[in-house]
């Protein structure tokens, strides 16, 4: 089942408008006018805090790299994601693994779903790996294990946890 393109081109123009305008991220689009589909969306987020392994140990990354992919039959299916940049998370493979992004958000895709708020999730994720559902890649495997006797917190949300830091 599919939109009729004129719906379809109209929803995508209104969706990619509504990321610009709530996200401050760089948002390249393979077609603006979403004239023929699949269309790629490469997705520059920065400012958001993930896992990244750093000789041993994990450390904060804020630069991330993800392409959508939006084909024919959208929003009726979800998008093809992949993820473009290192991480160390249990929910994320590496970009050589295939760059699969483990998310509820995507496997409980429907018609009302939007860009949006599927990025919102990603940010989300980033921050808050789920050990207990890896993907069975070495990357994935070994950064659940890390998890699960380490919880990840951004360095961010560690401070903010702890509250401002009092000066004498």
């Amino acid at each position: 089942m599919s939109l009729p393109m004129n719906v379809l081109k109209a929803r995508l123009i209104n969706e990619l408008a509504m990321c610009r305008n709530n996200l401050d991220y760089i948002i390249e689009c393979s077609d603006e006018a979403f004239a023929e589909l699949p269309v790629t969306l490469d997705i520059a987020m920065r400012g958001v805090p993930g896992p990244m392994l750093v000789k041993g140990k994990v450390a904060d990354k804020k630069e991330h790299g993800l392409r959508i992919i939006i084909t024919p039959e959208y929003p009726y299916e979800k998008p093809i994601v992949r993820w473009q940049t290192a991480i160390f998370h249990p929910n994320i493979m590496l970009p050589r693994d295939g760059g699969y992004v483990c998310t509820k958000l995507l496997d409980s895709w429907n018609f009302s779903s939007n860009l949006l708020g599927f990025i919102q999730g990603v940010e989300s994720l980033l921050a808050n790996p789920n050990p207990m559902s890896p993907y069975d890649t070495e990357s994935c495997m070994l950064a659940s294990e890390k998890f699960i006797n380490k919880p990840y917190s951004p360095e961010e949300l560690v401070k903010e946890r702890r509250g401002p830091r009092i000066v004498s």
